[in-house]
């Protein structure tokens, strides 16, 4: 059995985020869940809850203070914390591209620079970065949330050259669609374009139907936890299955016959 780590969950209301602390603590590790609202946050048996907003730079760090003063450590940050948002590149407006990458990019970096004097000071420490398939594969009707997880993948292997001098290794999971409320209830854009409308809907559509259809949180917080366990440290894994599939599809495949699969798979003429 792995000794016991000190673990950092950003976004654990629901999906992934829950269901990674909560197997976290269930192998034994001291596990902290940030929520952005305690008041109402459903507690997770031996997950500590605490307020942080990964938007705010002073909520990150007194959220991280609270843990070190308490345990002289963070071993594990999983950067879960994130959001969505439907609409062609067109419709997207530059605010709702600034929300977004608001905090799947720069709440994502505000968080990794609050663990990491702890880290190199440690002399180990793992960050786990929550991208996506479509970190790597493009996204209709997704762009600026394909472009922020674009954005993530590239931060995170620039940052794991940097840290691992400090014994700290950065990584990242990329699952495909899975069965959460953040692509369920993913916002739209505030201004559609009715030029796009046909298309949109039916992506849209097809999209509802893969996430009805998808794996349960559990699975991509199986690899989640088993990734930042794993003594031997691998840049990108891909939960069993869909994502795994595409990933490989990505690497060896034509991108002509990708393209195509794409735009089959989310009913695009």
């Amino acid at each position: 059995m792995s000794p016991i780590k000190v673990v950092v969950v950003t976004g654990v209301s629901s999906g992934i985020g829950r269901a990674t602390a909560q197997r976290f603590a269930e192998r034994g590790h001291k596990v902290y869940g940030t929520v952005r609202k305690l008041e109402g946050a459903a507690g997770i048996t031996g997950v500590t809850l605490l307020e942080m907003d990964v938007r705010d730079a002073a909520s990150i760090e007194a959220a991280m203070q609270q843990v070190v003063q308490r345990e002289q450590a963070i071993d594990i940050l999983v950067n879960n914390a994130g959001m969505s948002l439907v609409g062609a590149v067109e419709e997207t407006s530059a605010a709702e591209a600034q929300a977004l990458f608001e905090v799947n990019v720069l709440g994502l970096l505000r968080t990794s620079q609050a663990v990491l004097p702890q880290m190199r000071k440690q002399g180990a420490g793992r960050i786990v970065n929550l991208s996506s398939v479509l970190g790597f594969l493009p996204a209709p009707y997704m762009g600026l949330y394909a472009a922020s997880k674009h954005a993530v993948e590239g931060l995170s292997e620039s940052m794991d050259h940097e840290t691992r001098q400090f014994g700290v290794r950065v990584l990242l999971i990329e699952p495909a669609y899975t069965r959460t409320s953040l692509d369920l209830n993913a916002p739209k854009v505030h201004h559609r374009i009715p030029a796009y409308d046909a298309q949109r809907q039916a992506a849209g559509a097809a999209v509802a139907h893969h996430v009805n259809h998808a794996p349960l949180p559990e699975t991509v917080a199986q690899t989640i936890v088993a990734a930042a366990l794993d003594p031997k440290w691998r840049m990108r894994r891909t939960p069993k299955g869909q994502a795994s599939l595409l990933s490989k599809l990505r690497r060896f495949m034509p991108a002509g016959p990708v393209d195509a699969a794409i735009r089959k798979d989310l009913n695009l003429k």
